[in-house]
């Protein structure tokens, strides 16, 4: 285990921010983060935790410490007849669990296909797309307490996963390092395909679903094609969340905005958060480095060079913009640091 310092985190978040961390570790194994609890540079400073770096904005320097979770490992757990448990660490890559679980023919993840980050950034903000959200799967979380140094298995339930939330993003930010993750997922199953996008991707292209690996295939294809790659332009995916109202208050809407989109989700309505941006105009808008994706306006871009502070200041004009137009307060989706 290395401590580095004065550590350029500009390749290790996605919107390419050149913030300079004190310290920076990389973590390999439990056995490192448990000691790396016990030194000094660990006790002695402010810490965050990073995985895929995919959902956060550096808005300054980090005057302490940088963990990256680089914890590596997929096994099978249990299995019977008709499901299979699946517990991976919390460093790998999420798109390639989902491509280990789609390739052996398991159901449950596949709408969950190219969502940038880590496994153990997954459970944070209970991640969600196409109909689809992590909650549906997870088993447990493990998960160390920074205080003690103590190992906790947390249920699904205990990790109260609500939209893009959960407690560690809340009530125990901070407080607990992610190491891994179990899901229970299908043997056999049917296809998810509630999503109407998702729906007339499989019936323009004509494909007949006959595993999960076709869903997983046609949503890494409509991501590509709406979202901007972070390796080619500065990015978090959607900057902001999508928007819950109340029946009353889409009705109200609906006689200034008929054509507003909704999805019905129990009690409460969705409105795409994307939509909003782009009816009060901000959709393909350029400041300077920063702005609003052409294809999706949840996504604020990095055209190169541009500061934190910068796209901080673009995300609040357009939250501000929303608000006057519509009376919604967008929430942003990623961690402001």
């Amino acid at each position: 285990m290395k401590i580095e310092r004065d550590y350029n985190l500009g390749k290790l978040n996605t919107f390419g921010i050149p913030a300079k961390a004190k310290l920076l570790v990389e973590i390999h194994s439990e056995e490192e983060l448990g000691e790396l609890l016990g030194t000094p540079e660990f006790k002695d400073n402010e810490k965050i935790f990073l995985g895929g770096g995919s959902n956060v904005l550096f808005t300054r320097d980090w005057d302490g410490i940088v963990v990256l979770n680089k914890l590596k490992g997929v096994q099978i757990l249990e299995e019977d007849d008709s499901s299979v448990v699946i517990r991976a660490m919390g460093g790998e890559i999420w798109h390639d669990l989902v491509e280990f679980v789609v390739a052996r023919g398991y159901w449950g993840i596949e709408n969950l296909s190219l969502i940038p980050g880590s496994v153990g950034a997954a459970p944070m903000q209970n991640i969600g797309a196409y109909g689809a959200e992590l909650k549906e799967t997870l088993l447990s979380v493990e998960a160390y307490e920074i205080a003690t140094g103590q190992k906790k298995t947390f249920s699904s339930k205990e990790c109260a996963l609500g939209y893009r939330d959960s407690i560690f993003k809340n009530t125990h930010k901070g407080k607990y390092f992610i190491a891994a993750v179990s899901l229970k997922l299908n043997k056999e199953g049917s296809s998810n395909v509630t999503y109407k996008i998702l729906r007339d991707y499989l019936d323009k292209n004509q494909i007949t679903v006959k595993g999960p690996k076709d869903i997983s295939d046609a949503v890494a294809a409509i991501r590509r094609s709406k979202l901007p790659d972070p390796k080619v332009i500065g990015n978090a995916g959607s900057f902001f969340k999508n928007v819950f109202v109340s029946p009353e208050k889409l009705k109200e809407l609906q006689e200034k905005y008929p054509e507003i989109p909704h999805f019905e989700e129990e009690e409460i309505i969705k409105i795409p958060g994307g939509w909003l941006i782009e009816q009060a105009g901000w959709r393909g808008y350029r400041e300077g480095n920063v702005g609003v994706h052409e294809r999706q306006a949840l996504v604020l871009v990095n055209h190169g060079g541009a500061t934190g502070p910068e796209i901080l200041a673009l995300a609040h004009k357009v939250i501000s913009s929303v608000e006057e137009k519509f009376g919604l307060k967008l929430e942003p989706e990623v961690n402001i640091v």
